[in-house]
C-alpha cells in the first residue's frame, strides 16, 4: 500500500461544504496544515485563510506553489469548469477535483444525458431545447410536473418543478439552453462517491431538502437541511448504485479520455420503476457534506491524496460513526431571491455551526453576506435526538430576519420516508 506523505492541503471555496471539508481534513493525523482560498470566518477557526480569487487558475497554483501544498481540495462547481482543476494539476500538485471537461458532467445537464445515455444509466427522459416552441413542446410531451432545467450553472436554483405550464416557461425563457425531462416520482437521495477516475469509493447516502418552505413549500434553493443516514433506505441501494449509475459514469468518462477524479454526486430518485438519476454534480453536494462529513471517521486527506493520485483501490471501505446527524440552514432574509444582506450575526462559534454566507467587521463582528448564511449540525444515537441537537442550537443564533425550515428529516425521524 502506498505511504501517504504528510499533507499541506488547500481547500478552494468559501462556502459550507470548504468549512465542512476543512474540519474533516483538520482531523486526519496525516494532515499537517490547512490552508484555505478565500475562506470564510468560520473556515478561519480551523484554517489559514488566504485573499485568493478562487476563479483565477494562475492565482491558486500561486497560492498553493508558495505554501508548498502537495494536496489541493476544489471544493465549488464554478471554479472547476473554470479549469482550476487543470492548473494545478499540470503544475505537478496532487488536486481532488475533476478537470473542466470531466467537470461538464455538472456544468451542461446536456451533456450528462449524453454520458448517461452511452453508459446506459437509468434517468428520465428528456429534450434539450433551445428555442421557446422546443420548450412548449416539450412540456407537452411530457406533461406535468413539469421539469425545466437551466443547462448550465445556477448555484442550486436553476431548475423549476411546477404544474404552471407558464412559469415553466417563463423559466425556459430565461436561459439560453434548457433540458425539460419527464418527472420521476418516488423519494430522492444524494449518494456520493469518491472516485480515481477508475475506482469509486463511495460514502452513506443522506437526503437533502431543496424547497425554502416546511411540507416540500415554495421555489428550489440550493438546499435548506439534509441528514444522514437513511433509516428507510433500501437494503443493498449503495452497491446497486454503484453499480448501475456511478461505475458506469466514470467508466465512460475515462474511455472519453476525460478520467474523473473528484467527488461524483448522484442526485437520485427511488420511483415505482427503480433508480432514476435526477442530476450529477462535480464536488461535494451542500448541505449534505455538512452531517456526511460529520459522522465520517476515515481519514479523510488521505483517501482524498489516493484519489488525486490514483490509488484509491488501495483503500478500505470508508467508516462512519454509529448514530445520525442532521443539518439545518440558517438562510437570509428574502432568500433565494434578492436577500437582505449585512446584518449582524450573533451565536454562531463552535464547530456545529458550518459558515457559509458569513464575513467580519475590521472590529471582529460577524455578518451575514450571503442567501445561506450557515448550517447547523446535530448528531445524535437516534435521528429524533439529532434533529433536536440541530433546532436546539440553531435557535440560539440571532439574525433579524433570518429564515430556516422546521421540519428537517421530520417524516424519517417518525418512521417514515
Amino acid at each position: 500500500m502506498s505511504e501517504t506523505p504528510d499533507l499541506t492541503v488547500l481547500v478552494v471555496g468559501s462556502g459550507g461544504r470548504e468549512h465542512a471539508l476543512a474540519l474533516a481534513l483538520a482531523r486526519d493525523p496525516k494532515v499537517v496544515a490547512v490552508h484555505a482560498a478565500p475562506g470564510n470566518p468560520g473556515i478561519a477557526d480551523c484554517a489559514t485563510c488566504h485573499e485568493v480569487d478562487a476563479l483565477d487558475p494562475s492565482a491558486v497554483v500561486e497560492l498553493a506553489q508558495r505554501l508548498d501544498a502537495n494536496l489541493v481540495v476544489v471544493g465549488p462547481e464554478a471554479p472547476l469548469v473554470a479549469g482550476v482543476g487543470d492548473a494545478v494539476r499540470a503544475a505537478g500538485i496532487a488536486c481532488f477535483g475533476p478537470n473542466a471537461d470531466a467537470a461538464q458532467l455538472e456544468g451542461s445537464k446536456a451533456f450528462a444525458k449524453e454520458i448517461m445515455a452511452a453508459a446506459g444509466v437509468p434517468t428520465g427522459e428528456s429534450a434539450v431545447c433551445l428555442t421557446p416552441e422546443d420548450a412548449a413542446a416539450a412540456l407537452d410531451r411530457f406533461g406535468a410536473p413539469h421539469v425545466v432545467k437551466d443547462d448550465g450553472l445556477a448555484a442550486g436554483k436553476g431548475v423549476v418543478v411546477t404544474d404552471d405550464r407558464a412559469e415553466a416557461l417563463a423559466h425556459a425563457a430565461g436561459c439560453e439552453r434548457v433540458v425539460i425531462e419527464e418527472f420521476l416520482d418516488g423519494p430522492e437521495v444524494s449518494l456520493f462517491a469518491i472516485s480515481d477516475g477508475t475506482t469509486v469509493l463511495p460514502l452513506q447516502p443522506a437526503q437533502d431538502f431543496k424547497r425554502i418552505f416546511d411540507a416540500d413549500e415554495g421555489p428550489n434553493t440550493g438546499g435548506m437541511g439534509a441528514y444522514t443516514p437513511l433509516p428507510w433506505a433500501p437494503e443493498g441501494l449503495v452497491d446497486e448504485v454503484v453499480a448501475t449509475v456511478i461505475q458506469p459514469t466514470v467508466d465512460e468518462l475515462r474511455r472519453r479520455g476525460t478520467p474523473f477524479v473528484g467527488l461524483v454526486y448522484a442526485g437520485l430518485a427511488l420511483t415505482s420503476k427503480g433508480v432514476r438519476v435526477i442530476e450529477f454534480n462535480a464536488r461535494f453536494g451542500d448541505p449534505e457534506t455538512q452531517p456526511l462529513l460529520s459522522l465520517l471517521e476515515s481519514p479523510l486527506g488521505e483517501v482524498l491524496y489516493a484519489a488525486a493520485t490514483g490509488t484509491l483501490a488501495e483503500q478500505p471501505a470508508l467508516r462512519f460513526a454509529d448514530g445520525y446527524a442532521v443539518a439545518v440552514v440558517l438562510s437570509n432574509e428574502g432568500y433565494p431571491g434578492p436577500t437582505v444582506t449585512g446584518r449582524e450575526l450573533t451565536g454562531a462559534e463552535g464547530p456545529e455551526v458550518i459558515h457559509a454566507g458569513t464575513a467580519r467587521d475590521a472590529d471582529g463582528t460577524l455578518r451575514a453576506t450571503g442567501g445561506r448564511v450557515l448550517a447547523v449540525v446535530g448528531r445524535g444515537d437516534t435521528l429524533g435526538d439529532a434533529r433536536s441537537a440541530a433546532y436546539e442550537r440553531i435557535a440560539s443564533i440571532g439574525l433579524e430576519g433570518a429564515h430556516y425550515r422546521r421540519d428537517i428529516a421530520a417524516t424519517a425521524a417518525e418512521g417514515a420516508q
